[in-house]
């Protein structure tokens, strides 16, 4: 008796596509037409249609993207794996890069609390100024004047 494997592709439109991975039907479009997804197939009445590895394949986007991943570094993770390599030197320099990215805003944060945090105090004993020119407004347009903005 031969042992014959039977594979079922079941298809999705676009609406239960969007269901079945939180990505908007809208968002779906896109990333087809930026080519971040293959063309959807069409069933007779022209309605997308995707299938389950569509829906993978944008659950990954997805997951990327919440990691704050460019389109375009998505991409080029998705290019390499269709092309059969493995992109996980690339996907961890990738990581690398956000990680010093991350360390780079946190530090521009705590000097923007240290500086928020001395307008308040100082502007804290000063009085309310229509005029702007002894309130704590006109302590912001010095302080914006130091930072030579």
């Amino acid at each position: 008796m031969l042992n014959s494997k039977i594979e079922v592709y079941v298809m999705f439109q676009i609406g239960e596509l969007s269901d079945q991975t939180g990505v908007p039907a809208k968002t779906i479009r896109y990333y087809e037409d930026i080519g971040l997804l293959s063309p959807a197939k069409r069933d007779d009445n022209r309605y997308r249609l995707y299938d389950q590895k569509d829906a993978e394949r944008l659950r990954f986007i997805k997951s990327a993207r919440a990691l704050n991943f460019s389109l375009q570094e998505i991409a080029q993770i998705l290019a390499a794996r269709d092309r059969h390599e493995p992109p996980c030197g690339h996907v961890m320099d990738l990581i690398q890069s956000h990680i010093d990215e991350v360390e780079r805003r946190i530090q521009e944060l705590e000097t923007l609390r240290s500086e928020l945090t001395n307008l308040y105090e100082a502007g804290q004993g000063l009085p309310e100024d229509v005029h702007m020119r002894s309130c704590v407004c006109h302590l912001i347009r010095i302080s914006d004047s130091k930072r030579g903005n």
